[in-house]
């Protein structure tokens, strides 16, 4: 069975171009297009989508807006951002809203696949250019903290990157039952339960660039 995907965002080109790519596979299928969020949330109500791919900047009713609106409505429906170059703060404004990914507008079939499936999934997927912008604005915005450990970040490093327990494990040249143990701390500190939650936490309190 096809995932069903709804696109939203005001530009016609941008969501064709998704169209054209999405359907270059025979797992996900396009259920509608919605240029603001009104429209959204209406074909989120008909249509049941699986996944959604919400643009930020929308005249009349914003991403950010939708976003606030579907989790008011108790939404369980994944929703990935589509980001242009110069919206980073708004991007920090959508962790914390619990969106499980962000894609530039011009990503490729790979990248665009691979955040769907995770989302999918129900996780939080951040490719490394999103990371670094993310990880360089906070630098510039706000004061650093030292709540967690250099081991801790360096887990949750790996963890906003997407990279596995197993990954993490090797990379940092310990057993990864370690690395379970690093992720406990880590979520009692930020007094979290999932991955996600860590990653939207830490991003919003800029705990991350120490």
């Amino acid at each position: 069975m096809k995932a069903k995907i709804l696109i939203v965002d005001d530009h016609f080109v941008v969501r064709e171009g998704l169209k054209l790519i999405l359907e270059t596979s025979d797992t996900y299928e396009v259920i509608g297009e919605a240029e603001n969020g009104f429209e959204a949330l209406r074909l989120v109500e008909l249509q049941k989508p699986d996944v959604i791919l919400m643009d930020l900047n929308m005249p009349d009713m914003s991403g950010l807006e939708t976003i606030k609106e579907l989790n008011k409505q108790n939404s369980n429906v994944p929703v990935i951002i589509l980001t242009t170059y110069n919206e980073d703060e708004l991007m920090i404004q959508g962790l914390s809203l619990g969106v499980k990914g962000y894609l530039l507008k011009d990503t490729g079939r790979e990248n665009l696949f691979r955040t769907i499936e995770s989302a999918l999934r129900g996780e939080t997927l951040l490719q490394s250019e999103i990371t670094d912008r993310i990880f360089d604005y906070k630098k510039r915005t706000m004061v650093e903290q030292t709540i967690l450990s250099q081991k801790e970040l360096t887990v949750l490093q790996g963890v906003a990157q997407g990279d596995t327990s197993r990954k993490i494990a090797l990379d940092m040249q310990i057993a990864e039952r370690t690395v379970k143990a690093h992720l406990t701390n880590i979520y009692g500190k930020l007094r979290v339960s999932s991955r996600s939650q860590a990653v939207a936490v830490a991003i919003e309190q800029g705990i991350l660039f120490n």
